[in-house]
């Protein structure tokens, strides 16, 4: 009796070998485009974060008229359910406020734009936003 005819079980080294390599291989065609994607959504919602949280602010000014003092009052006054979170930074803290340009105007935040260092991927810097 051959080792053929008991009914080979299992797979041989070569095979397994054989069959990490092409996973292996897949994988390295992937993994790249899979983070490309993941820094396009971050710069995406980084993006509409600002634009919500500029809203707000343009609509406290017309409600109040004067700009907020900080963050936390378009919380508090529900313009906001929540302080906006940077994707970038992984945090809530990180923002940069921007004062009126007029220093007639009351209030202290006309504006926000990102903490984070480095550049979207389309090479616009996270500050510029």
């Amino acid at each position: 009796m051959t080792y053929r005819s008991r009914g080979a079980r299992g797979f041989t080294l070569i095979e397994l070998l054989l069959v990490l390599a092409i996973v292996s291989l897949l994988l390295t065609l992937a993994l790249p485009q899979y983070f490309h994607s993941i820094d396009a959504s971050k710069d995406k919602v980084l993006a509409e974060n600002l634009l919500v949280t500029r809203d707000a602010i343009d609509k406290f000014y017309g409600d109040v008229g004067r700009y907020p003092d900080s963050l936390d009052e378009l919380v508090d006054k529900h313009y906001l359910r929540a302080l906006p979170f940077d994707p970038v930074t992984d945090s809530a803290t990180t923002w940069v406020i921007v004062a009126p340009p007029d220093e007639q105007v009351p209030g202290k935040v006309y504006d926000i734009k990102s903490g984070a260092p480095g550049s979207t991927s389309g090479g616009q810097a996270y500050g510029a936003l």
